[in-house]
């Protein structure tokens, strides 16, 4: 297991009392997760592929993650330029996923900063239902959580790859 399930960061004693609470609570969850995949892992480990024909790793990953909470940004309305991703490289968020210290460096300052950025912005509204760009708050949040939990088991499968690591 990845922690003593007394341990777990991810497990909190807060009471989710509204649908904010809840949503923003299994935010928190999934955002933490995929950090905790990387822990303890070298560039080249980070930067290691699944399995061919793919490209995705645990730092792709990061870099990913960076550019959807970007994505969702732009979804309601703030200009929000890709970062990694260009027109000539729709996938350069993964395909620039090499075993660098300053590039692994670099992803996680990205990431830190764009899941700020959400938070600020997520908290300007008071009501989930306000219609922002081309979508609602909710939607956006639902999305949001949605593309973490996904990744989140793409991540489990990452690091046991690496390392034979598993957990909860």
């Amino acid at each position: 297991m990845w922690v003593d399930p007394d341990d777990d960061p991810r497990e909190t004693k807060a009471e989710t009392v509204d649908e904010r609470g809840t949503l923003l609570e299994s935010l928190r969850h999934f955002r933490l997760t995929i950090e905790m995949k990387c822990v303890g892992l070298d560039a080249e480990q980070m930067a290691r592929r699944s399995a061919p024909p793919s490209t995705m790793s645990l730092l792709g990953l990061v870099r990913h993650m960076a550019e959807d909470e970007r994505h969702f940004r732009r979804l309601a309305g703030m200009d929000s330029p890709r970062i990694y991703r260009t027109v000539e490289d729709r996938d350069g968020d993964w395909n620039g996923a090499i075993a660098d210290p300053a590039i692994v460096e670099d992803a996680w300052r990205q990431w830190r900063a764009e899941s700020e950025m959400t938070d600020r912005f997520i908290a300007r509204y008071a009501d989930l239902g306000t219609q922002t760009g081309e979508a609602t708050l909710r939607e956006i949040l639902v999305m949001q959580i949605t593309e973490y939990a996904r990744h989140s088991g793409h991540a489990d499968l990452l690091r046991e790859r690496i390392d034979g690591r598993v957990g909860q």
